[in-house]
């Protein structure tokens, strides 16, 4: 066979990355969270204006559709003003089965960290959370097991941004 029908491996288009899976649920960002949208769609536009190199070019694009689609469906809800049940936008202080206070704060999808202490809203400990009232006590199903939680706190996210 003649070489001159065989591609040499930098003749070939880069793979196109795969699409960035968008959650199905509601995007419930708080106002925090939809500027962290817009500043990650404001950096990548930057990025691929300086960007030479096609492969990454492809990622880029790539993240940018998904950026552009959370922020097209952001849907912005503030904290209440004086939460008195688990809620999205909401700081609650709980305790599992007698250990330790924790906080967490529970904010959308894409602003979610929990090294920092923000949960997701539909995450399961969020979700087993939902509509407690400090004082109450819910299950939470881990490792085929239920858990207590015992909400002590329940208090309005104090944004800072």
């Amino acid at each position: 066979m003649s070489s001159a029908f065989v591609r040499e491996p930098d003749d070939l288009r880069p793979e196109s990355p795969p699409e960035r899976v968008v959650s199905q649920h509601p995007n419930f960002v708080t106002s925090r969270g939809l500027k962290l949208i817009e500043r990650t769609l404001a950096e990548l536009d930057g990025r691929i204006g300086a960007c030479e190199d096609e492969a990454e070019l492809a990622w880029l694009r790539r993240d940018l559709r998904y950026w552009s689609a959370r922020h097209a469906s952001a849907q912005i809800l503030e904290s209440p003003d004086a939460p008195e049940e688990v809620a999205f936008g909401t700081r609650v202080t709980f305790r599992r089965e007698g250990g330790q206070a924790e906080t967490v704060e529970l904010v959308g999808e894409d602003e979610a960290d929990p090294a920092e202490g923000k949960l997701s809203w539909v995450c399961p400990l969020a979700h087993a959370m939902m509509g407690a009232m400090a004082g109450e006590t819910v299950e939470l199903e881990a490792r085929g097991a239920a858990v207590e939680i015992h909400i002590l706190a329940v208090e309005p996210i104090r944004l800072l941004n």
